[in-house]
């Protein structure tokens, strides 16, 4: 007798075929399903994925966002003699900080498109009532009906809808409904970095015409050092999160996710245009809510999903 994971490892057919090996069948044979049947039931509820290199790297992330803070805050603009520049530029720091960290939150705390865990049961495969020669996909790993372009996570522990890739920055996976929400947050990151720059570089030329001491509340020999190290977090971070934008950007445009682009899947779903994949991502009609963490975008409710097979 094979035991559940075994079992899972199968294609179930209908109407008491047999069992057979992995296989792929043509596009016609694949069975549409409404999105709200491979839903997580969890899907309302707080996610978070219980994994120490994730977590470590996201407290991470806050320190490097709160260092960046204090240092424009206390060493840069309020020694600052100016002082509309320092309102100007404390404003637009500390706005792009917050949409930064709040799309971080988003992008942790959301369920990333979780297929519901153990579903792909005989009773349930039965109930769903396929025609004769069609067949659903049962991943191996969490015994749960893999919907078409679902991949599995080995740190989830989850088979997750256009699933791009796993972040440990945001300690979660990269999917189909946080994807806006890592888009912001690398965009927001990498605006902030190149804002630190800018501060950085300017405060450098001020001091080097005036007397470091008045520049700065902090001794010369610290606020170089608390400089450089903000100057090369910044670099860093613009470099990497321009980085990542442009790939995620791209990846939206194509409609083509990290995984598939890596593996060169075949293409099996209906191409569109790139402006139709943009509001997919962020929703319907363009708005401002756009570039907002706190507006959640309509993925399409209506749309429907076939099964991979």
């Amino acid at each position: 007798m094979k035991s559940p994971v075994h079992r899972c490892r199968d294609m179930e057919q209908n109407r008491g075929q047999t069992w057979t090996g992995n296989r792929y069948l043509k596009a016609e044979h694949r069975i549409p399903i409404s999105k709200d049947v491979i839903t997580s039931t969890s899907a309302s509820a707080m996610w978070f994925i219980k994994d120490a290199c994730g977590i470590i790297c996201a407290i991470i992330t806050w320190l490097l966002v709160f260092y960046a803070e204090f240092v424009v805050l206390f060493v840069m603009l309020l020694p600052s003699k100016n002082l509309t520049y320092s309102i100007v530029n404390g404003s637009l720091f500390n706005v792009l900080a917050f949409l930064a960290l709040a799309s971080h939150i988003r992008a942790m705390c959301t369920d990333p498109g979780a297929v519901p865990k153990g579903n792909a049961t005989k009773e349930y495969i039965e109930s769903l009532q396929l025609k004769p020669g069609q067949v659903v996909y049962k991943c191996p790993k969490c015994c749960s009906i893999k919907p078409d372009r679902a991949h599995h996570c080995s740190v989830c522990k989850r088979c997750i809808r256009k699933m791009d890739h796993h972040c440990p920055w945001v300690n979660n996976c990269v999917g189909e409904n946080n994807q806006k929400y890592f888009v912001l947050f690398t965009m927001y990151i990498a605006l902030v970095s190149l804002h630190a720059l800018f501060m950085v570089v300017f405060h450098f030329l001020y001091c080097f015409e005036d007397d470091w001491t008045k520049c700065s509340s902090f001794s010369p020999p610290a606020t170089v050092i608390l400089l450089i190290l903000l100057c090369f977090e910044g670099l860093l971070f613009l470099i990497f999160t321009s980085v990542m934008f442009g790939t995620q950007v791209n990846s939206i445009c194509t409609d083509e996710t990290g995984i598939e682009q890596l593996k060169k899947e075949e293409r099996r779903w209906a191409k569109k245009t790139k402006w139709m994949n943009l509001r997919a991502v962020f929703g319907h009609p363009f708005s401002l809510l756009w570039f907002s963490p706190f507006s959640t975008p309509d993925h399409g409710k209506a749309e429907t999903y076939q099964y991979v097979v």
